[in-house]
């Protein structure tokens, strides 16, 4: 299914070997989505360019991207709970591979991919996930994308684009996944129409690893989940909690102890 995917969106033309090139190789990584109650949603097969073999200069240039401070995700919460906004949580799937790549750029075929003979590699159209250059030219095209239908991209954060009509203010904030708010709930589905016409998107409980949810009394912030997932993956999830954070009834030697009771002795020690 996925390399489906990846060939109806023409990511790459099959070709014969230049011997002027050398193909970069990739790898197959599989991951399991879940739900927020930690169901299993769908198994998920990624195709990774193994971007550290490109040659600066030759497969790659720029690839820097500006990125979305988590204090300005923060802002337009805060904005949206005061003045009461529609707020709505996207993600983009398989983003990167909507991107141009201005390089010429070959890999080798990826395991699984039918070959018509040996000396045939991929000439790559579109980005794909671990290329150098990926997150930059994923920014730039939804930045085009976007800008095209009347979106202003800020000055002061590059990754938040505003939108003003008459009466109606929409806020767009893109990092992969895009933060939506604004007043007119009209003109926030229309968006969300034409993204899905542009890249196929959907709605997300999550945004960089935060759950936002909403009541009469306004938005509650939480990263219960992202907590949890880290004390799983240390394997302390069925731990006791404790309220002092070092081993109890340690006994301390007796130079720290008068260090503790007297600071100026630190101080006189490092000479401060």
């Amino acid at each position: 299914m996925q390399l489906q995917a990846l060939e109806s969106n023409k990511t790459w033309t099959l070709t014969s070997l230049l011997t002027s090139k050398t193909p970069i190789g990739c790898k197959w990584v599989y991951k399991i989505k879940r739900y927020s109650d930690g169901s299993i949603e769908r198994y998920k097969a990624c195709l990774m360019a193994k971007g550290y073999t490109q040659i600066e200069g030759i497969d790659y240039h720029d690839t820097f991207s500006p990125t979305a401070k988590i204090i300005i995700a923060h802002c337009l919460l805060a904005l949206t709970a005061a003045q009461n906004w529609s707020f709505h949580q996207l993600d983009v799937h398989n983003a990167f591979l909507h991107s141009d790549l201005h390089e010429e750029i070959y890999m080798t075929p990826p395991p699984g991919l039918w070959r018509q003979g040996e000396n045939i590699i991929c000439h790559l159209n579109k980005s794909l996930y671990g290329l150098r250059q990926a997150s930059r030219q994923w920014f730039a095209k939804f930045s085009e994308v976007i800008q095209a239908v009347g979106y202003v991209q800020s000055r002061a954060y590059y990754s938040l684009f505003t939108c003003k009509q008459r009466k109606s203010f929409t806020a767009l904030l893109i990092y992969v996944d895009i933060l939506i708010t604004g007043n007119d709930v009209a003109v926030i589905n229309c968006l969300k129409q034409f993204l899905n016409t542009r890249f196929k998107i959907k709605d997300l409980e999550f945004f960089l690893g935060i759950e936002v949810s909403r009541s009469k009394k306004g938005i509650c912030i939480s990263q219960r989940k992202y907590t949890l997932d880290i004390l799983k993956d240390g394997g302390v999830l069925g731990a006791q909690p404790i309220s002092f954070p070092m081993e109890q009834n340690t006994k301390l030697a007796s130079d720290t102890r008068e260090l503790l009771k007297d600071p100026s002795k630190y101080r006189r020690l490092v000479g401060r």
